[in-house]
């Protein structure tokens, strides 16, 4: 066994606490002999045996006095534990000779002592107290042989002996193999609590939010950044996602991809809300777009279920990516107006020339394609420069029902569609704060975007007003295509990127900027429609938040 000196604080305080359980099991010992050799008991009663008893005594007050001692004085551990061994052979010594010697049959009661100090001791002290045992014993034996009328007892002392030693070594080993699992268990626990500081301090740190749920939806914790992007107050802890109605959305992703883990990541956005009661509390003044990812705990051989959601905000990584756009467009916009519109109506009054004179089929498809192309970039130097316009947007509020019922018959007749393909859901009396041309045109901008992909069945296109958790009107448009993936919808709102040859990458971001201008927001969104027996596969839609109505 190791000196106590190089042994952790765990193991010295082990050690002591050996050391405390040895020195009770001494006193009880010395009043098991007190009541056994000191007191006899004769057909007249009690009889004290004077020198068993002055020695059990001494034995029991020397027992509490080293009590005292490892309870009230934890310094100096070998020199107590080596005067307490040596106290214990005196006196079992004693009380040996005294009661007759071999034939007493208190020879076992050195296995006491020897048993602590292979326990507690370097294992020289061990077989020295083993040794100075056996020599003790051979000594009385050899007495007893030359000086007393009784048959030897030599054989029974070397097997008393034998067995010191034996015993001393097994349990020395054993006791310093399990001081060494224990300071492996130790410095095991020590790395550990110093791996869970770091991983604190790391998910502390992290931009990326992290949440621990189960599979009942119980949130058990979360790192400060995703309370912030989730606007929780406190711990972000005891409360579960379904519950909580302003987020919702995290809740159903969640609920989906337990039912079919999938890799890949889910986009959500997480309205305003507020909770003042209940167990969850915060408040979110704005939207945002998350990225969540999932991924399961392995609990094998638990009935607990856990995953970590990881949670970005992307809405901070679109913004700057159009604010790096709008940088360099702002630039390019005064030369576009001079530059690009000046030559492009030379070219087009050029073509108009041109098709009066020429009437071949080859001329006439080629002045088509002239012609489409520039009404094309006319198109996109129209766009570029209304971006700079910012027009005071009209304040009045404007009937959703008319205005929806008015603009599906315009887009059905511009487009050749039959009445039942584009559905109007009920607006009801709800009026909104919307300038109702730029309305007209983020909707005819959706609308056709819609078409383009849309079986065309019917109510193959939808527009329908719902509220949000926080009571705010929206505005959903949705088609049966095949929907936007992931991918394409990290870049949907950036200026000048397409996913069509014919479009210019800037409608989408002009629907953007005139919902900003009108304080409303437009996003691309998954949502989970109920149905029957509950929630399906999350399905795209444009949505449009508003503002509250003064």
């Amino acid at each position: 066994m190791a000196p106590q000196a190089v042994l952790s604080r765990e193991a010295r305080t082990t050690l002591w606490r050996s050391l405390q359980t040895f020195t009770v099991t001494r006193i009880v010992i010395a009043l098991v002999l007190l009541l056994y050799l000191g007191v006899s008991i004769t057909g007249g009663g009690l009889r004290l045996d004077a020198a068993n008893t002055r020695t059990c005594l001494f034995y029991l007050a020397a027992a509490l006095v080293f009590g005292a001692f490892g309870t009230w004085w934890r310094h100096r551990f070998a020199v107590q534990l080596g005067s307490q061994i040596a106290v214990d052979l005196v006196v079992i010594s004693l009380l040996y000779v005294e009661a007759g010697g071999m034939r007493s049959g208190l020879a076992i009661l050195y296995l006491f002592p020897l048993a602590g100090a292979a326990i507690l001791a370097p294992l020289t002290l061990a077989l020295f107290s083993s040794a100075v045992a056996t020599l003790f014993l051979l000594a009385e034996s050899t007495w007893q042989v030359f000086m007393q009328e009784r048959q030897p007892s030599l054989m029974q002392a070397g097997l008393y002996g034998a067995a010191f030693f034996a015993g001393a070594l097994l349990v020395n080993r054993l006791a310093a193999r399990l001081i060494k699992q224990e300071e492996l268990a130790a410095q095991r626990g020590a790395d550990l609590r110093i791996q869970q500081l770091i991983n604190g301090i790391v998910i502390a740190d992290v931009g990326d939010g992290i949440l621990v749920v189960g599979d009942d939806s119980a949130v058990f914790t979360g790192n400060p950044a995703a309370r912030r992007m989730l606007g929780l107050e406190g711990e972000a802890a005891g409360f579960s996602l379904g519950e909580a109605p302003g987020l919702e959305p995290v809740a159903q992703a969640f609920g989906a991809w337990l039912r079919a883990p999938i890799e890949g990541a889910a986009f959500v956005t997480v309205k305003p809300y507020r909770e003042d009661s209940g167990p969850l509390r915060g408040r979110r003044d704005q939207p945002v777009h998350l990225k969540l990812r999932f991924a399961r705990v392995d609990t094998a051989g638990t009935a607990l279920g856990r995953s970590v959601v990881f949670m970005q905000d992307v809405s901070a990584i679109e913004n700057q990516a159009q604010q790096l756009k709008l940088a360099s467009m702002g630039r390019l916009t005064a030369s576009i107006a001079h530059e690009v519109r000046n030559p492009l109506s030379a070219i087009g009054h050029a073509t108009a020339l041109l098709a009066e004179d020429l009437h071949g089929p080859a001329e006439v498809r080629l002045l088509k394609i002239v012609g489409d192309n520039v009404a094309r970039v006319n198109r996109m130097v129209e766009d570029i420069l209304q971006l700079s316009r910012k027009v005071q947007p009209n304040g009045e509020p404007l009937q959703l029902a008319n205005f929806l019922s008015e603009l599906k018959a315009e887009f059905c007749e511009t487009h050749g569609l039959a009445e039942d393909i584009v559905y109007i859901g009920d607006a009801g009396t709800n009026t909104v704060r919307f300038d109702p041309l730029h309305l007209h045109e983020v909707l005819l901008n959706l609308l056709n975007n819609a078409v383009r992909y849309a079986s065309r069945e019917p109510n193959s296109i939808r527009i329908f007003p719902a509220r949000d958790a926080a009571g705010r009107i929206e505005l959903h448009v949705q088609d049966d295509g095949p929907g936007i993936t992931p991918e394409v919808r990290a870049h949907l709102f950036e200026p000048f990127y397409t996913t069509s040859s014919k479009g210019t990458g800037l409608g989408l971001y002009l629907a953007r900027e005139l919902c900003l201008n009108n304080e409303a927001k437009l996003d691309y969104e998954y949502r989970f429609d109920t149905a029957g027996s509950g929630p399906r596969r999350a399905s795209g839609r444009f949505v449009i938040s508003f503002s509250q109505p003064s």
